[in-house]
């Protein structure tokens, strides 16, 4: 079952962001469309700043995708100096995309 993943991430930059997706993607420049973003199970990946930091919501096909995912994302955030933070899990109702 898909879930949808929240991370609120209070004192991260966009600089931090850019650079932590830079390392997933394995490349420079933003993130645009799936291609540029190689993680297995990722249905959706938007974020946002916030007045306290970053905001980052991620649809997966699985919580299994996700925790795999988590192997590769929180080590880039600690070399990063990003806190951590625990991510609010979500069984999702309804996915809908374009």
């Amino acid at each position: 079952m898909p879930i949808v993943v929240v991370f609120d991430l209070p004192g991260m930059t966009r600089a931090q962001y850019e650079a932590s997706a830079e390392k997933v993607a394995g490349k420079p420049g933003p993130v645009k469309n799936p291609s540029d973003w190689p993680v297995a199970g990722l249905i959706s990946h938007t974020s946002a700043p916030t007045p306290e930091g970053w905001l980052v919501v991620d649809v997966w096909e699985s919580e299994e995708a996700f925790r795999k995912f988590g192997e590769t994302i929180v080590p880039i955030l600690r070399d990063l100096g990003v806190p951590d933070v625990k991510p609010r899990v979500y069984e999702t109702h309804t996915v809908v995309t374009r």
